[in-house]
């Protein structure tokens, strides 16, 4: 009984981390491109690109390191859509986020039917090769190391990386500078527009991330669908997080939690509808935006349009 609730244990928290991954990476997206004032949230159509050209680069390559960098280069591309909207032509940021959700959706569609001639889904590609026996080797801990994927360390190995950068570089300086007092920063030399498609872009890059670890870190090939709202779930994060890398990381976690508890207490035996299981995770996000939207504190730029030289 012992070892079965151990198992139990590891197993839920193997789960939690290999589904809070896509979260986390996208989340990260979210408080980087917030931090320089641009609203992305068009996280969802990012991960869906993502999680698409992952396979695409995989398939077309027969190595899944390079569907990764296709995931990061489509989510760049389609986050320069979202800063050329928002930043240049000083677009409703909200408006151009769902717009690029719906473009998203519909062309990873189309180009899923145009190069695997398939509708729904992709052919399998090549596994991530991760290295479980020697993970299983190691005391005390192996078992669970060995339950997870590449995706997890990386994660979390950006999400310090983040916090590392925005509050302890030059370059963080100026990002957080630009996201509270954009007009401040302009005078003082920083170029506002440079600083906020860098953080655009970089956002993607993270989205796009997101989006391979479902792919690739999970199923190895897309279908559609398979992102599910995660990248709002990611911006529910973010928020809850109050705009900081590890409070997102937190967020993310907790979220990724909610969605293993889902799937291990299914395994319970107990009479509850699927559907609440299924809900779990949403109702979840619900109840922390209700319980956390005004209690935290966003960028004062964040989502306002900056025009050089206006007053």
């Amino acid at each position: 009984m012992h070892s079965i609730t151990i198992s139990l244990f590891v197993s839920l928290i193997a789960a939690t981390l290999r589904l809070s991954t896509p979260i986390i990476f996208a989340a990260l997206g979210g408080v980087i491109s917030e931090r320089s004032g641009v609203v992305n949230i068009g996280l969802e159509g990012i991960m869906i690109a993502g999680a698409f050209f992952a396979v695409l680069g995989s398939y077309l390559t027969q190595n899944a390191w390079v569907g990764i960098l296709f995931a990061i280069l489509a989510g760049m591309g389609i986050a320069l859509i979202h800063a050329v909207l928002s930043i240049n032509l000083r677009a409703d940021q909200t408006i151009s986020g769902v717009s690029i959700n719906i473009f998203s959706a519909a062309l990873m569609s189309f180009l899923l039917f145009k190069i695997f001639a398939r509708e729904g889904q992709t052919d399998g590609v090549t596994q991530l090769s991760y290295p479980k026996e020697f993970f299983k080797s190691i005391p005390f801990i192996g078992n669970l190391l060995a339950e997870l994927n590449w995706f997890v360390f990386i994660a979390f190995i950006l999400a310090i990386l983040l916090h590392l950068m925005l509050y302890y570089t030059p370059l963080g300086l100026r990002i957080r500078s630009v996201g509270e007092h954009p007009k401040a920063a302009d005078t003082l030399g920083i170029n506002v527009y440079k600083i906020r498609y860098l953080c655009v872009l970089l956002s993607g890059a993270f989205a796009g991330l997101g989006g391979a670890s479902l792919s690739l870190g999970a199923t190895n090939l897309f279908r559609e669908g398979m992102v599910s709202g995660k990248g709002f779930i990611a911006l529910a994060a973010m928020i809850f997080g109050n705009w900081k890398p590890f409070g997102a990381l937190a967020a993310s976690l907790l979220f990724g939690f909610a969605e293993a508890f889902r799937i291990v207490a299914q395994g319970f035996g107990w009479k509850v509808p699927d559907e609440v299981y299924y809900s779990f995770p949403y109702v979840l996000t619900m109840l922390m935006l209700a319980g956390f939207v005004g209690k935290t504190t966003p960028p004062a730029a964040d989502g306002i349009p900056y025009t050089k030289g206006e007053r």
